[in-house]
């Protein structure tokens, strides 16, 4: 027991210089994957969550909803398509997605109450914190020949307005925002949820930007986890086809927030129970940092 004690202990002293360094500090975390339809999961997410706040960092989250969506329209007959990972999205469809997300939202909200954090759950849509037009999309056809595609209400940021989050910020809240937004028409659009927590990262000038998803981060090509991976090196995996279909996204997500003044980019399993503290407190980390050119050489933070 005494081993054990001092084993804890060790944990502790490890994470001291990243709670003194990142204090202050805001993260965006993007919550989704198999990690949200886990009950053990999400609660060890808003653990997490309520820790990063007590320990005086800024923890804004962004969550999807991609499989209760699918789920929700499947039960109500309504068909679903998808255009290079892009839900295609009807004037039907926009109010279950917007009812699936709101629920989820709201959920998760109550997932940080229980663990003793204060959480406010928002829209894009909320004090126009997110602004979206209708997303273009070429896709090839039968042919090989590039094709416009009509992805119905699926959209694009077009402007963050943070003004909504830095005051939930002052009152100690933490935000939880679903990924939705409205066009300078009104309309709702449905809006990829790496993405937006992309551009809330950059609009915040945020420390980082983390992404959980389904695998252990970028692997190469021994399918091994990069530990850190600069961004010319990942533009050139990308090039070379070795970071490919639902990977090459969240990656050019990290590139984009990197480019915009983001600290670093991490991408994380989220099926890991605790993953978002052992990434951010641990020396050697379990996911893929993002960092710009020469970073990697000052060490893994």
């Amino acid at each position: 027991m005494v081993e054990d004690s001092v084993a804890r202990a060790r944990i502790l002293v490890e994470a001291l210089p990243y709670i003194q360094r990142f204090s202050g500090t805001t993260f965006v975390i993007k919550f989704g994957g198999r990690a949200m339809q886990t009950p053990e999961l999400r609660e060890s997410f808003a653990r997490d969550v309520v820790l990063l706040k007590a320990v005086g960092i800024n923890p804004v989250i962004v969550h999807g909803g991609g499989p209760q969506i699918t789920e929700f329209i499947t039960r109500l007959g309504l068909p679903s398509r998808f255009v290079r990972g892009l839900r295609v999205t009807d004037r039907e469809s926009i109010e279950v997605v917007e009812m699936v997300l709101q629920k989820i939202n709201k959920d998760l909200v109550s997932d940080i109450a229980r663990q003793g954090g204060r959480a406010v759950g928002l829209s894009g849509k909320d004090g126009s914190l997110l602004t979206a037009r209708k997303m273009p999309l070429l896709a090839a056809d039968e042919g090989g020949a590039n094709t416009e595609v009509d992805l119905g209400l699926v959209g694009e940021i077009e402007r963050v307005n943070p003004e909504l989050l830095h005051c939930l910020e002052k009152a100690a809240f933490i935000p939880v925002i679903a990924p939705l937004a409205a066009g300078r028409d009104g309309q709702t659009y449905n809006i990829n949820a790496d993405p937006a927590a992309g551009a809330v990262a950059a609009a915040l000038g945020a420390e980082k930007l983390v992404l959980l998803t389904d695998v252990e981060g970028v692997l190469d090509a021994g399918s091994r986890r990069i530990p850190t991976l600069e961004a010319a090196e990942a533009e050139r995996l990308i090039a070379g086809g070795l970071v490919n279909q639902g990977m090459i996204p969240k990656v050019e997500c990290c590139l984009a927030a990197l480019r915009a003044g983001v600290g670093k980019a991490h991408i994380l399993d989220g099926r890991l129970a605790h993953a978002v503290l052992l990434e951010i407190f641990t020396r050697l980390g379990v996911g893929t940092e993002v960092v710009r050119a020469g970073a990697a050489s000052a060490g893994r933070d």
